[in-house]
Parts: C-alpha cells; structure tokens; sequence
C-alpha cells in the first residue's frame, strides 16, 4: 500500500510540475502515400471491395490527412538539444468520404537549429505499428511551423482466399500480403508563449 501511494503522490507531482515544461497545440495537414494493402483497397473500393480478392491487389493509394498535435518539451537543460514528446490524432480519407482515424506518440529530440526526429507507436483501424518521423521546426517569433517526414513500415500478414468447387467444396489459398507501408509529408502550426 505504501508503494502505490508513494507512486501516486510522485505521479502528481510530476504532472503538477509545469513550470518547466513547455507545452503547445496546433493543427496538422498533410499528404500520405499507403503502398499496396486493405487500407490503400478501402480507399480505392470502399466497401466495395470484394475480401475474395487478394489484398493489396488494387495498388497503391494516397489520402489528405487532417489532425491536431499536442506537444510537450521536456529534458531542456539549457543545451542545444531538448526533448519533445508529441500526441497527434489524425483523420485520412475525407476528400473520398472515407474516415480513417489514427492516433500517433512520438518521443524524441529537436535541436536549436530547428532540427528533430522521433520515433512511437501508431494506432490505427489496420492495427499498430511504429512510426519514425523527421523534420524541420522553422521559427518566425513565437509562431512555430514544423514540417515532417513521417514513415512506418507495413507488416507480412497472411490470408485466405475461398474458391467454390463444382463439387461443392470450398478450396482455401493461404497468401502472404503486406499491411501497408506509410510515407507522410505533415505540415501544421502552434505558437509559443
């Protein structure tokens, strides 16, 4: 009992302690190429699509993605690298009148120069998988205007195509499919106090 009281008291005091964190909030756009997959078949044929198909056999596709970022800095020790943690959520597929939603958190590094990469997991209606983003923080004032390079890579997932027999049998073929890898160019803005 002592221990998860003593966990609780140091949770709030960390999180009560915002005097040295920075934190900022800001809207997301962006452009996203999904390579050969369920989700790039979902863009291309909505529900349409028959599952009898292999996935990943109507190609490629790309979607506009618009979201909200909350970003947090942390670890700023007065040097030139200082650390960032960022909450993105974002919805692809509107301008085909599709909602794809996904919720993104990186942990990582931006330098003075405006540099900055991370890493963290993405959750999203084709599963979870880890995205690696970098990119550039341009500065006019307190305005900030990050733009991002964002890639996570698809996953070798396997699945079933069921054939009917003249017999009256059903024939099963196992192929092996890829989940999508992602390429994503975002752009967005927050301001500083």
């Amino acid at each position: 009992m002592k221990r998860i009281l003593l966990t609780l008291v140091l949770g709030l005091v960390l999180l009560t302690a915002n005097a040295q964190i920075e934190k900022l909030a800001g809207p997301r756009i962006g452009m996203t190429l999904i390579t050969a997959s369920p989700v790039a078949d979902f863009l291309h044929e909505g529900f349409d699509f028959d599952e009898n198909d292999r996935y990943g056999s109507t190609g490629n596709a790309f979607t506009t993605q618009y979201g909200w970022q909350w970003e947090s800095r942390f670890a700023d020790g007065g040097g030139s690298v200082v650390g960032i943690v960022e909450w993105i959520v974002l919805v692809a597929g509107m301008e085909q009148g599709k909602f794809l939603p996904s919720a993104t958190s990186i942990i990582g590094a931006r330098t003075d120069g405006g540099m900055e990469l991370g890493v963290g997991p993405n959750l999203s209606l084709s599963g979870i998988g880890m995205v690696f983003g970098v990119g550039y923080n341009f500065k006019s004032g307190n305005l900030n205007l990050p733009v991002n390079l964002v890639f996570m890579p698809g996953r070798k997932l396997t699945g079933n195509i069921e054939t009917w027999n003249n017999d009256g049998t059903y024939t099963y073929e196992e192929y092996d499919y890829n989940s999508g890898a992602r390429i994503s160019i975002m752009i967005g803005f927050n301001m500083s106090k």
